[in-house]
């Protein structure tokens, strides 16, 4: 039966929005792929296949893994016409999704010299290309799931993003040149933050999470549940390094009465005296930063310690670490601007004086929270593989909030949890303190 004149005109104009959504999310997707290629333009070639240490993956490990997932997640499932390059990708680049395949063991990412960094693009291309034609036109009905994992394939490719940052500072540190990944980095302000003060705030019932069906957010970030929280009090600032110093200086880390035993115990295994990165010379504390080694810049946010680390700082100066809900019920009202990848810096950088407010809560350093991370009441995974995303990391980590200077801006919302082991140090992590009313 043919359609009416009216009806026809209704369908081009549904056909016509259905594209015009997928073209923005493909004009997305080609933003954020050209954004990693951009981090990865300073390296050399040699710098591409270095695995520093077991937590540290190679930069190109890094581009072919995200395309990986584009490749495994979408274009195989919902693309019956794409061939993939080379099928011993499936498996060199699946990072831990045990249901989809067997993951190449991590440790073991740096001994793999081929495929080439010029392998590596090529694929990425095939698949880039791929994926502009799926977007095009994706199948009816399969779009609203192309589109959701599209979304969070651009997620996944910012964290990692920041990864790259982590992962080649901590391979170019391993070298005595003290190599700088760019020169040309934007300078840091120079200003005092001033002293720390304290922000009030009070008990109640209060909700925390992500609404899951307003906007993206991953699945570990709801769903959205009651807590109630005590009195509690919040510093202005995150811990500066001339606060820090102060630690080190009344002998903070041969003190055992501040540690956790085993923050202790790490202490001595590792030999640490400082935070990562920190050597000193002639008498004064330089630290390897993206832009070579540098002065430490005493006015900015402390960098690179573990959660033992900042918790006994916290233990030696009085307070303790913020729950993540006192953490995220203080962040809700503060606006999502400071210091991310964007500005260039890709350090931490001083804070502007503000006595009245929390600042620096978004972007600089990864705060370190007290809290483990543990499913929040109600938590249900994304079904399928994709289920392993964030879900099964729950044991033996803690929570973090609030992004870096190298996290991308449209990354971050109060409701991210990041997470880490205990004594992990080269992310770029800090904290702030908290204590009770």
């Amino acid at each position: 039966m043919p359609l009416l004149a009216h009806e026809l005109e209704a369908s081009q104009q549904l056909e016509t929005l259905d594209t015009l959504h997928a073209k923005e999310w493909l004009r997305r997707y080609q933003r954020v792929r050209r954004a990693s290629e951009r981090l990865c333009e300073p390296l050399c070639t040699e710098d591409y296949v270095i695995q520093s240490m077991d937590d540290v993956s190679p930069p190109k490990w890094h581009l072919a893994h995200v395309t990986w997932f584009f490749e495994a997640f979408i274009l195989t499932p919902f693309q019956p016409s794409y061939r993939t390059l080379d099928p011993v990708y499936d498996h060199l680049f699946n990072s831990y999704y045990d249901t989809h395949g067997v993951p190449f063991p991590r440790p073991r990412r740096g001994t793999l010299s081929r495929p080439t960094v010029a392998d590596v693009y090529r694929f990425r291309s095939h698949v880039d290309t791929a994926m502009a034609e799926l977007l095009a036109s994706p199948p009816p009905e399969h779009a609203d799931e192309i589109l959701r994992r599209v979304e969070l394939g651009l997620h996944h490719e910012q964290q990692h993003q920041e990864l790259l940052l982590m992962d080649i500072k901590h391979i170019l540190a391993q070298n005595p040149l003290c190599p700088a990944y760019r020169n040309d980095l934007t300078p840091p302000p120079t200003e005092s933050p001033g002293e720390l003060t304290w922000l009030a705030y009070d008990a109640g019932i209060r909700e925390i999470g992500h609404d899951l069906q307003s906007g993206f957010a991953y699945d570990n970030e709801g769903p959205v549940h009651r807590q109630f929280l005590e009195a509690f009090q919040l510093a202005n600032r995150p811990v500066t390094n001339a606060e820090f110093l102060a630690f080190i200086e009344d002998g903070g880390y041969a003190r055992p009465e501040l540690w956790l035993s085993d923050g202790w115990q790490q202490v001595g295994q590792e030999g640490w005296q400082a935070p990562l990165y920190w050597v000193r010379r002639d008498g004064e504390w330089y630290h390897f930063t993206l832009g070579g080694l540098r002065r430490v810049d005493l006015h900015a946010p402390v960098v690179h310690v573990s959660f033992f680390e900042a918790d006994a700082y916290a233990r030696w100066a009085g307070g303790r670490l913020p729950s993540e809900a006192e953490w995220e019920v203080a962040a809700r009202d503060a606006a999502m601007s400071g210091n991310f990848v964007e500005r260039d810096h890709l350090q931490p950088v001083a804070a502007s004086p503000c006595f009245e407010a929390a600042s620096q809560l978004y972007g600089d350093v990864w705060e370190w929270t007290g809290s483990a991370y543990r499913p929040y009441p109600g938590f249900r995974p994304l079904p399928g593989t994709l289920g392993e995303y964030n879900g099964k990391f729950m044991s033996g980590q803690m929570v973090l909030r609030g992004g870096c200077c190298a996290t991308p801006a449209d990354h971050i919302r109060p409701s991210y949890r990041n997470f880490f082991p205990p004594h992990a140090r080269w992310a770029f992590s800090g904290f702030r303190l908290a204590r009770e009313a």
